[in-house]
Parts: C-alpha cells; sequence; structure tokens
C-alpha cells in the first residue's frame, strides 16, 4: 500500500483528493501549509502532491527544502499556468505538474504512473540492496542507511550485518562468524560479541529501538525476519 502526502490549503480540495485517493486504497497523509510537511516525512510518502500557493513555506520553498533527502516522486498542484511557472517548479525538484482545475481522474492516472516508474527502478536497486523496514543495506557500495540517513561502519562490522542479513532466522555462533569474517587463524571469536555491541548502537543511535540482531543465549546471534 502506498503512502500518498498531499499538500493544500484549500481543504475541501484537499478533502475531496484524500478521499479519492483512499478509495483507490493509498494510505494518505495530509497537511494545509509548508511547515506541516515537514513532520509527516519520518512516515517516508511513496509520493507527494505540492500545492505551489500555501501560507507559510510555500511548495516552491518546500520542494527545495526537502529535495536533498526525499527521494520520492514530487507533483505539483497549481493555479498557475504560465511556461514559467511550470519550469520553476520542475527546475526546483518537481517531477510532474498539474494546473487547476483538474480531474481527478488524471490526478489518480499521474499518481499511479509515477508509482509504477517507482517500482520499475526498485527492481535493479533491490538486487543490490537489503530492505528490512527503515533499514537499507546497499550490498554493492557497502553502505548502510537508516531513515535515509547513512550509518557508517567499518569494514568488518559491514561484513558482519551482511552476512546476518542475508540470512534471516539463520543463527549463526561466534565461532561460525568470526571464521567467515576474519577466517582461520590466530585470534579470539570474543570481538565478535563486541562488533555486534557497536552495530547495534550505532543503528539505535539513529533509530532507537532498532535492533535486527537477536542474541540466541547459549548459540549465537540471529537476524531477525
Amino acid at each position: 500500500m502506498a503512502t500518498i502526502l498531499i499538500a493544500d490549503d484549500e481543504q475541501d480540495l484537499l478533502d475531496m483528493i484524500k478521499d479519492a485517493l483512499e478509495d483507490e486504497g493509498y494510505r494518505v497523509l495530509t497537511a494545509t501549509d509548508g511547515n506541516e510537511i515537514f513532520p509527516l516525512l519520518e512516515h517516508q510518502p511513496d509520493l507527494i502532491v505540492l500545492d505551489i500557493m500555501m501560507p507559510g513555506l510555500d511548495g516552491i520553498e518546500v520542494c527545495r527544502a526537502i529535495r536533498e533527502t526525499v527521494a520520492c516522486p514530487i507533483l505539483f498542484l497549481s493555479a498557475r499556468r504560465e511556461v514559467e511557472d511550470r519550469i520553476e517548479g520542475l527546475t526546483a525538484g518537481g517531477d510532474d505538474y498539474l494546473t487547476k482545475p483538474f480531474s481527478l481522474r488524471e490526478l489518480k492516472a499521474r499518481i499511479a504512473a509515477h508509482l509504477r516508474r517507482e517500482q520499475r527502478s526498485a527492481v535493479g536497486r533491490e538486487m543490490t540492496t537489503l530492505r528490512f523496514g527503515n533499514l537499507a543495506i546497499d550490498l554493492k557500495q557497502r553502505k548502510v542507511h537508516v531513515r535515509n540517513r547513512e550509518v557508517p561502519m567499518t569494514g568488518k562490522e559491514f561484513d558482519i550485518l551482511r552476512l546476518l542479513a542475508l540470512h534471516p532466522g539463520q543463527v549463526f555462533s561466534r565461532e561460525q562468524i568470526y571464521e567467515k569474517i576474519w577466517g582461520f587463524g590466530e585470534g579470539s571469536s570474543a570481538t565478535v560479541t563486541e562488533h555486534i555491541k557497536k552495530i547495534r548502537a550505532k543503528l539505535s543511535a539513529v533509530e532507537p529501538g532498532l535492533n535486527p540482531i537477536t542474541t540466541v543465549w547459549g548459540i549465537g546471534y540471529r537476524w531477525e525476519k
């Protein structure tokens, strides 16, 4: 179920769009001015519909402010019909522009088209990226992100994270993890415990309570499905 964030100061129009999209099965979040949008980004919307003319921050200002951290499509709504206005919206980081008054059928069609495009793009990304809620592990670039914020990991920390995440539900002993990450030779499997402590601390520092690695007492560790 995709999440759509709509921001428009016309309450009647906002309610009408919300009802229409909920009828299509979308989860809909709403805001009536630019400043209300920022806390709603915590819900990680799949698409944002922004009215350009709003009190406080307008749609263009909001788009510029969030574009570096928000990757989802942004569709502008505006009563402005001049070509220059459309260019300004698209240059600010928007993906589409719909002028008022508009057809609800067209709005729904454009939203569906953008979401389909995102899904097709995600197919290639998912082959190299593991996703667990707000946690994303990029296997190719060896990067970890929580809520779109990069969490720095050492080489060995990333290797442990990848090993466990690639086998959710499987229990690995400290000795097994040590052998797979460090190989055979001198050393102690106790270092695995220290590395996992650091991984947990780094993840929970970004999102308190985030701990996908479960300790299986007397045996080892398991990545929760």
